[in-house]
Parts: C-alpha cells; sequence; structure tokens
C-alpha cells in the first residue's frame, strides 16, 4: 500500500508546486489534495487495524502526517484561507520527520532515512513560507515538485513494480 500511497502523493506535491509558481489555481489544486488526503487517511485507517508493533504504529502515524497536510492544504486552498495554522503544522510535521529519518537510519535504510530528511527539509519550508514572511516561494516552488518526483513519484512507482 505504501508504493500506491507515495504515487500519489508524488502527484499532489508535483500539483502543489505548480499551484506554488502560479501555475494552477489554489481551488483546483484544493479538490486533488483533498482526494490524496483522504486516500493517505484511509491507508492510515487500515494500517492501524492491523497494527500490533511500535514499528506499524510508527508507519501509520507518519502517515497520518502526510494525510492531515494535505486535507488540510485542500481546505486553505478551497476557503481561500491564510494558511498560518498550516504553516505552524507544517513546522511540526518537519520535527517530527526528523526521528522518523533517524529510525530508518538505524534500522539500516538509508534511502527512507534520506527521503526522511528530505521531507522534513520541504515541511520547514512550508513552515517558513506560511509563518515568517520570508520569501522562499521562488525556491518552495520547484522544490516541491523536485521533492514529489524524486522522494514519492519514482520510490512508489518502484515498490509498486517490485524494484525498491
Amino acid at each position: 500500500m505504501l508504493g500506491v500511497v507515495l504515487l500519489f502523493v508524488g502527484f499532489v506535491l508535483v500539483i502543489n508546486g505548480l499551484t506554488l509558481a502560479g501555475r494552477i489555481e489554489a481551488r483546483e489544486a484544493a479538490v486533488f489534495n483533498l482526494l490524496v488526503g483522504l486516500l493517505s487517511a484511509l491507508a492510515g485507517v487500515l494500517g492501524a487495524s492491523r497494527a500490533e508493533t511500535p514499528a506499524d504504529f510508527l508507519a501509520v502515524g507518519s502517515g497520518l502526517l502526510f494525510a492531515f497536510t494535505y486535507l488540510y492544504v485542500a481546505a486553505v486552498n478551497w476557503f481561500g484561507l491564510r494558511g498560518t495554522g498550516l504553516g505552524w503544522y507544517c513546522l511540526f510535521v518537519a520535527i517530527t520527520a526528523l526521528p522518523v529519518g533517524w529510525d530508518a537510519w538505524t534500522h539500516g535504510d538509508a534511502r527512507m532515512a534520506a527521503i526522511w530528511l528530505v521531507w522534513s527539509s520541504l515541511w520547514l519550508l512550508f513552515f517558513v513560507d506560511g509563518c515568517t514572511g520570508v520569501a522562499v516561494k521562488r525556491f518552495l516552488a520547484p522544490y516541491t515538485v523536485l521533492v514529489g518526483i524524486v522522494t514519492c513519484w519514482v520510490p512508489g512507482l518502484l515498490m509498486m513494480l517490485g524494484r525498491w
């Protein structure tokens, strides 16, 4: 299931990067954020129903970080909100991603450790953009697209092909 979710998270990050660049209207992007947020939340609920070990619950919790991000982005974009609360939530996600990446590293998964570090940097930039007034959109838009492709879309596709 992780491969499927990552594939769609990659797509939504590309859409969000294009939205930040002004290529897609925010309300239009809200629809896809809602769909991907619901897909990720459903995967989390299914995972929680089968979870038995701390590692299982870590997978569920870390996956739900993404689900709630995209549901929040959908609401901000649809209703034209400022997004300050979303920015602070992104700081929470950025900080939380660091020990999740460390856990992957200590379990010998350098690829996922690196991916979590990149995700942490992206969510930190979303915080900076939404809460500090520092102009990072020019960098954030292409970085979001790149992160979506390299850390989500490609790994998700490779997982579904059995090549990860």
